[in-house]
């Protein structure tokens, strides 16, 4: 085991580990989630935004199209932390799940507690919260992933190609991959 995992280990006791390793998929916190319960969300930033009193992260960890919106209090969270949340930086977000005053979503994230997992420097992070062109896109295609086209896009092919299998399944057929015998073989 490496060293760092071993003084992490020994740093924490068990109710520390288990808040940092447990989370709630943004998916499923949108889709089921109750004002008044407590969750820890993790994901990368989309967009930041706010005030010297409240910043409002969105917050998205691929697991649906959707973010999650995060309220943090200026105050309560920390100028020092939220300065260091910018878009591509990676969140672990603990708070209380309340009903939205806003539009677009139902309900918000208050963050009682936001720890960076990865800070995302803007001068150097290429992906921003505007348009790309397919060029650039294709230039950092490491990143394709967290953009809104590129999410859409995947989960449609998804959906075609688990249809195709299935239905062909269904009727009896097998997918087989076969040998790609080329001249060099």
């Amino acid at each position: 085991m490496p060293e760092i995992l071993k003084w992490s280990l020994h740093t924490l006791n068990n109710d520390n580990l288990y808040k940092m390793l447990k989370r709630t998929v943004i998916k499923t916190l949108l889709t089921e989630g109750k004002a008044g319960e407590k969750a820890i969300v993790k994901g990368w930033v989309r967009t930041k935004r706010g005030s010297k009193a409240v910043n409002f992260i969105a917050l998205n960890d691929g697991s649906t199209i959707n973010n999650i919106q995060v309220v943090a209090d200026v105050e309560k969270i920390g100028e020092d932390i939220l300065k260091s949340v910018s878009t591509g930086a990676a969140l672990a977000v603990e708070g209380e799940i309340v009903a939205s005053q806003g539009s677009g979503q139902s309900i918000e994230l208050v963050a009682d507690q936001v720890t960076v997992l990865g800070e995302a420097n803007p001068e150097e992070y290429p992906i921003q919260p505007k348009k790309h062109s397919m060029e650039f896109l294709r230039e950092n295609a490491h990143l394709r992933m967290r953009t809104a086209t590129f999410s859409a896009v995947m989960r449609i092919r998804h959906a075609m190609t688990y249809a195709i299998h299935t239905f062909f399944n269904n009727k009896g057929y097998y997918n087989l991959h076969t040998p790609i015998v080329t001249s060099s073989d």
